[in-house]
């Protein structure tokens, strides 16, 4: 079975996938200085709970936007799963398609295997944004090439931001309205929920409009990271949510580079 690892910024995501189907997946905080054999220790107990082995794993796969931590990660490939990791957009699994950006040397293997697994699941322009550490509308067209897109601060970090530099503020829990739905707070919690959620969904809801009426056709909205779910039941902008679209496009990558 293959082992796609999805190297973020908050977080490391491994998942276990068997002819692209995700048999397991478990998260860890990202941590550059995380050794191969600290990741090997919890990583083995974490597959004997599912009911798997080490050496169930024939093949490793691994797309970072956080170079430091490459080098443990390739060391755990070689040293306990004994196969050389594949490294999305390097060597033998290029990203295999049209870079059509200033900078296409900067654009992050997170946003590049979101464009191939959505590109893969959707036919027609696209704009596909990624809930995580920061918020990404990336602009995917009909041919699957990558036409650019918009970076924003993700909605924990803004929620962090907020809490650092106002000492009056409470930290809160990021959560979906319940009940009756006022945009005008009551005491300085309310208030903070109401800033944070319907002031990220204006954001979400603005900017696809704007993609949207900036090109000209007909795009499809694929909605994908952690926080996704938390967005559905109060806007309508999103045409799909697919929670791993990161992995299944590390998955087609790997199969692209056999």
């Amino acid at each position: 079975m293959l082992l796609a690892i999805d190297a973020g910024n908050t977080n490391v995501v491994f998942a276990l996938v068997d002819a692209g189907a995700i048999r397991a997946r478990w998260r860890i905080a990202t941590d550059p200085r995380r050794t191969a054999d600290e990741y090997a220790v919890w990583l083995s107990q974490l597959l004997a709970l599912e009911g798997f082995r080490i050496g169930d794993v024939t093949s490793v796969i691994i797309g970072t936007v956080v170079p430091r931590a490459l080098h443990n990660l390739q060391v755990l490939s070689d040293k306990y799963f004994k196969t050389e990791a594949v490294i999305a957009g390097q060597g033998r699994a290029p990203w295999g398609f049209q870079l059509d950006v200033e900078e296409p040397q900067n654009l992050g293997a997170d946003r590049a295997l979101n464009a191939i697994a959505a590109h893969a699941n959707h036919p027609g322009d696209l704009i596909v944004i990624d809930f995580g550490t920061a918020a990404t509308f990336d602009m995917v067209d009909y041919t699957g090439a990558y036409k650019g897109g918009i970076i924003a601060p993700g909605i924990n970090l803004s929620l962090d931001a907020l809490v650092t530099a106002a000492a009056k503020l409470p930290r809160i829990a990021i959560e979906a309205p319940k009940g009756n739905i006022s945009v005008i707070g009551r005491n300085t919690v309310d208030q903070m929920h109401i800033g944070i959620y319907w002031g990220y969904i204006a954001m979400i809801e603005g900017l696809v409009a704007r993609m949207k009426s900036e090109v000209g056709r007909p795009l499809k909205v694929i909605a994908t990271g952690g926080l996704a779910v938390l967005f559905e039941k109060h806007t309508d902008v999103f045409d799909a949510i697919e929670p791993d679209l990161t992995i299944q496009g590390l998955w087609m990558l790997w199969e692209r580079s056999r």
